[in-house]
């Protein structure tokens, strides 16, 4: 019986198998696995050749080197804040296009940094030791002690020339550090119109067939000069064929099939409905605004299908954890891991209350939910001078604590990103800000009720027009240097000022901090070790046959160029561009930009345009490159279909896709569109 209940929950884990399942690291990639489906040889050299031409955008985006002189190939929708940034009232980069003639017309985007890992080590013996034996909440704070110990050695080691991260894999049963190359001179390179990039706007986004030339180039510098990149994906200019296995490789920013039951209840009743509550009115609010000026609707066209990105996601992950046989069949794993732990009595001694703790946990997040989601992670307070006004008072006030004791946001690892991102001259619109704060606001007294304390503290006897109004027009956090000076002045020079956007911070910091001191004890601590402790079952299990949930860390995943059935009919895995011209309108979000009209006589019909393949992604991997078998790039990836939003939770092989761009239509766009000879040469050209 033992035997045959470890079998079952072998069976009911996400473990190597013969589906294209899996976000693998690149250190536990399944060779042998691939090999045996596609009949290809991927072995240490192409994986290490792969990661060092994989870049990470520290917005949430993946990229890749496209040359040797430091040209990267992203998504459009990746380079949006920063095209915002460059644009003006005379000259809005996102209706236009943008592309440099020539390197000195390339634009630095304010605030961007583009990494690189390089190496990774295994420090999960470090943690353990550190965490050994102490009560939850003391191991909650000795293990980011450590973790933050780790960092500044790593970095310290590396003489200021790496930035090192603590990395959580398997929910806590393994611990890295990953070192990375960072490069802080980011700029616009080239950007078609947003109308082509994102062709089809919210009704086509997680749909397929798809038309969208969702792509841009940026290009990193160092000291004043387009960095030397060697490693770079050669381009294919067909791109890939039909059944072709192709790889991905990229930064999946987060998935959820590790999770217990509990957890997901968690998020199907509470965090979901009340995401979707605030953002399907803010977008109303934004689509009501824009119609009030041409730079109002400048200012929020990219916001906008964001928002509604996101809405999309949560709607459909919402519809998976509603649908009763998969949370039954997930509550059928969660019992045969239990029952094979409860069945082994030195298991059962390790691990066996690992999830009435979580449950514990989970009880504890419900109680205060709201509380910490509005006051500490900030949900009341829309807008970047909240955002540059908490930074400041954190920390100024975090700095002058030893490093291992700070928040980890403001350790010595993390400080030069938050630096630049605050230092960073970037346009602020007080027109939006007084809306998006009034909203935030308007949405804390709602939720939060008219009695609550907080709300008190915050609104005294304003209103949230009034106040948003008043704030935001006497705040002088948009002048960077403002910022700056604040910033070195220390803990003094904040409490001195009369900022109101300061004060504000300031005044609401110690309920803030108390919220998230009992968040860490009541819900992050005992969360984490029982998250660690399924962690270790299934490694007892299973040993490290698995793959990890999503967290922002370099994955490669594999799969093959294929269509799927869709209502009883077979979807094709190509689009070509003829059809773009039948879909199109005139009217947004079906209409294309005059270059595109003007060219279509010179266009091939018959150029692959999107494609779909099995691949298993999920956000953070927008902008990854597709890699054939031999390390040539054929596409970019930039979306899923609509079933692969559930594969946060679980993947189907049979309906989940990714979505790319086909290389073949990026060079003919860049070609016979845009006469870009330069970066066509750039990108195709061997020196």
């Amino acid at each position: 019986m033992k035997k045959l209940i470890l079998f079952l929950a072998s069976a009911c884990l996400p473990l190597v198998t013969n589906a294209d399942e899996g976000m693998w690291t690149v250190d536990n990639f399944p060779s042998d696995v691939v090999a045996d489906k596609y009949d290809v040889k991927i072995g240490d050299r192409w994986l290490e050749a792969t990661r060092l031409a994989t870049t990470r955008l520290e917005n949430g985006c993946t990229g890749s080197f496209a040359s040797e002189d430091g040209l990267v190939l992203t998504n459009n929708h990746c380079t949006w804040g920063c095209i915002r940034n460059l644009s003006s009232a005379e000259h809005n980069l996102s209706d236009e296009g943008f592309m440099a003639a020539s390197r000195d017309e390339e634009l630095q985007c304010p605030s961007q940094q583009i990494s690189v890992l390089v190496d990774m080590d295994d420090v999960t013996g470090k943690i353990a030791s550190a965490t050994s034996g102490l009560p939850d909440a003391e191991a909650n704070e000795a293990r980011k002690a450590e973790l933050t110990k780790l960092e500044s050695a790593c970095e310290a080691a590396a003489d200021g020339k790496l930035r090192c991260e603590a990395v959580t894999l398997y929910n806590g049963g393994q611990y890295f550090l990953y070192k990375y190359k960072r490069f802080d001179d980011v700029r616009l390179v080239f950007a078609p119109e947003l109308d082509i990039a994102a062709f089809g706007g919210d009704p086509d986004n997680f749909n397929f067939p798809r038309w969208s030339l969702d792509f841009s180039f940026l290009r990193v510098y160092e000291n004043g000069k387009p960095a030397t990149t060697p490693n770079f994906f050669k381009w294919r200019e067909g791109g890939p064929s039909a059944g072709e296995p192709v790889f991905i490789s990229g930064h999946p920013g987060s998935t959820d099939r590790s999770l217990t039951v509990s957890q997901l209840k968690l998020q199907r009743d509470v965090s979901i409905p009340l995401y979707l509550y605030r953002q399907s009115e803010f977008r109303g609010r934004l689509l009501a605004w824009q119609d009030t000026s041409d730079e109002a609707a400048r200012e929020v066209q990219q916001r906008i299908l964001g928002i509604e990105n996101g809405i999309k996601v949560r709607r459909n992950q919402l519809k998976a954890l509603q649908n009763d046989d998969m949370m039954a069949q997930k509550l059928a794993d969660e019992n045969a891991l239990r029952e094979t732990v409860m069945n082994d009595d030195q298991m059962n001694a390790a691990y066996g209350n690992a999830w009435d703790i979580i449950d514990g946990a989970m009880t504890s997040y419900r109680n205060m939910y709201e509380d910490y989601l509005f006051i500490e992670n900030g949900a009341a307070f829309g807008g970047s001078l909240f955002t540059y006004a908490r930074t400041i008072v954190r920390g100024t006030a975090e700095r002058e604590k030893p490093n291992e004791e700070r928040m980890r946001l403001y350790t010595d690892a993390a400080l030069p990103q938050r630096e630049q991102r605050l230092f960073a001259a970037q346009p602020v619109s007080k027109d939006y800000e007084i809306l998006s704060l009034t909203f935030s606001l308007d949405k804390m007294r709602e939720w939060l009720g008219p009695d609550s304390k907080y709300v008190h503290n915050i609104l005294g006897n304003d209103s949230p027009s009034s106040l948003a109004s008043r704030l935001v027009a006497e705040s002088k956090l948009d002048d960077p240097e403002t910022r700056k000076a604040l910033w070195n002045g220390g803990v003094k020079a904040v409490e001195a000022s009369n900022d109101p956007m300061i004060q504000l911070a300031l005044r609401i910091d110690p309920d803030a901090r108390a919220l998230r001191k009992r968040y860490e004890d009541e819900v992050e601590a005992p969360r984490t070790r029982g998250e660690e402790m399924i962690a270790d079952a299934r490694f007892a299990v299973h040993g490290t046959d698995t793959y990890p949930d999503a967290t922002f860390t370099l994955r490669v995943t594999y799969g093959s160029v294929k269509g799927w059935e869709e209502k009883g009919e077979m979807v094709d895995p190509f689009t070509r561009t003829s059809r773009l011209f039948e879909r199109t309108t005139g009217e947004r979000p079906f209409m294309l930009p005059a270059s595109w009209i003007a060219a279509r006589e010179s266009l091939n019909p018959d150029t692959h345009f999107n494609f779909s393949a099995t691949t298993d992604i999920t956000g953070g991997n927008s902008g990854s490159p597709i890699v054939a078998a031999d390390g040539t790039l054929v596409g970019l990836a930039f979306d899923g279909n609509i079933h692969s939003i559930a594969g946060d939770y679980w993947f189907d092989e049979s309906t989940n896709r990714t979505v790319g761009v086909n290389t073949a239509i990026i060079l003919e766009a860049l070609d016979t569109v845009y006469g870009a000879d330069h970066l066509v040469d750039e990108l195709t050209v061997i020196k």
